[in-house]
């Protein structure tokens, strides 16, 4: 393609986006829908937007994102391990490639932080930091769900409700104490009560760093002005920085708490 042409096709883009703009300005938005702080609200609190449970319950649209998240791992898993591994070859094919590079990221990870004892922790990294990516990842699907008003909303993150980032916070913290349990017994658990706060931070960073980018994606989408083309960028944008960022951040300090408790310590 030839400058002429391009800049042709340039000139028109940005006609129809500038045409887009001042039109946005020019029409009024409508309809009696909920405010922005209400928006804002129900993003963190999950108060108004419930989902039914099998007819059993009202729970928050992230405890469904949840329960497909992992059933959707487990089943890749299971057909990975049965129908993959086995024809893994010597050379490794794109996808061997890509495996093999994620797992020994993991297991570099565990075994540069806890030189002592790190089985088991290379495996946790890996399955947190692969829910922690693919949980967040999964919000750019825009899977539906009928709310028990009626409304139709896309299914969130997973971790976006403060309930599930606690959980992981606690999880980490409960395997950061088994590996001091399994060197310094009884012992360990005074070196691992004596983080306290851990579990509470790690909650919180993992539930701000993916709230925000819900939050300020809503808030472009909410705003008739900025709402053509922008916020599929940045809804991207943040997404894919989260997913990447929090499963690394979340993982590294794991491993490095979990490493020092399980260091041996000398009787004196």
């Amino acid at each position: 393609m030839d400058k002429k042409k391009r800049k042709k096709m340039f000139a028109v883009f940005a006609a129809v986006i500038l045409a887009c703009f001042i039109g946005s300005l020019a029409v009024r938005s409508g309809g009696s829908g909920e405010s922005i702080s209400e928006m804002m609200r129900d993003a963190v609190l999950h108060e108004t937007n419930k989902i039914s449970l099998f007819g059993l319950t009202e729970v928050n649209p992230s405890l469904i994102s949840a329960y497909v998240v992992t059933t959707l791992i487990f089943i890749f898993s299971l057909i990975v391990r049965i129908f993959v591994i086995p024809r893994f070859k010597l050379v490794p094919g794109r996808f061997q490639t890509v495996m093999e590079t994620v797992v020994s990221f993991f297991d570099g990870l565990a075994k540069s932080n806890s030189p002592h004892l790190n089985g088991f922790l290379g495996a946790y990294l890996f399955a947190a930091g692969v829910y922690i990516c693919i949980g967040t990842l999964f919000e750019l699907l825009g899977v539906q769900a009928v709310t028990t008003t009626g409304a139709s909303i896309s299914l969130p993150a997973p971790l976006a409700d403060i309930n599930g980032a606690i959980m992981m916070g606690c999880l980490s913290y409960l395997v950061i104490m088994s590996g001091a349990i399994a060197v310094n017994k009884l012992r360990g658990v005074g070196l691992t009560l004596k983080e306290f706060s851990l579990p509470v931070s790690m909650s919180f960073r993992l539930f701000g760093a993916l709230l925000s980018g819900a939050l300020v994606t809503e808030l472009v989408y909410y705003s008739p002005a900025l709402s053509y083309g922008l916020p599929v960028l940045v809804g991207v944008l943040f997404t894919v920085l989260h997913a990447l960022i929090q499963a690394y951040v979340l993982t590294l300090i794991t491993a490095l708490f979990y490493g020092e408790v399980s260091e041996p310590k000398i009787k004196k």
